[in-house]
């Protein structure tokens, strides 16, 4: 075997040993993020914000702030994927008209949580924590007031439900790891 083969397969043997420390370093920061924001919030779920933050480009290969700004962005995508989804809601004929007003009370809050949570990337980029934090914390608010609106009517049953529970969840994650900074 020559020189050059038998160094290539020691630098395998090496990166195959090394890489897996990497990875868990990496997830062992979520992990811990994910555990210590859930100890300190009830309605946290841990599992939610693990394969949240997982799922996320580069989620592995970050710092505590990294996963912070990640976390805002989950928080806005959701926001977009939301207001989307209620504009197809509004486009189906014959929605009931109880349903069609709260819909597009929530698409209003939508628009203005995409608005805010891309402000608070911006923030978030300066160490403004204080005003992500309310940024964050209005579209919080936002998710909830929409559900609520359906709620007020016990006839009617959200079609969002989930999309706010996951909005409520994203914004608690980035304000737990925004928390841990300070």
């Amino acid at each position: 075997m020559s020189f050059s083969s038998i160094f290539f397969l020691l630098s395998l043997l090496f990166l195959s040993m090394i890489f897996p420390l990497a990875t868990s370093c990496c997830t062992k920061l979520i992990d811990d993020t994910c555990k210590n924001a859930s100890h300190n919030d009830p309605n946290f779920s841990f599992r939610f914000c693990k394969t949240s933050i997982q799922a996320a480009p580069g989620s592995r290969c970050v710092n505590l702030r990294g996963l912070g700004l990640i976390a805002v962005r989950l928080h806005r995508d959701n926001a977009t994927d939301t207001r989307c989804y209620i504009r197809q809601l509004l486009g189906k004929k014959g929605l009931d008209p109880a349903v069609k007003m709260r819909l597009e009370d929530c698409l209003d809050m939508y628009i203005d949580g995409v608005d805010s949570l891309t402000q608070a990337i911006k923030e978030y980029r300066d160490g403004n924590y204080a005003h992500v934090n309310l940024l964050v914390s209005a579209v919080m608010t936002y998710s909830t007031t929409c559900e609520d609106g359906f709620k007020e009517m016990k006839r009617l049953v959200s079609p969002l439900t989930k999309q706010n529970d996951d909005a409520f969840q994203l914004g608690a994650i980035s304000l737990s790891i925004m928390n841990m900074q300070e």
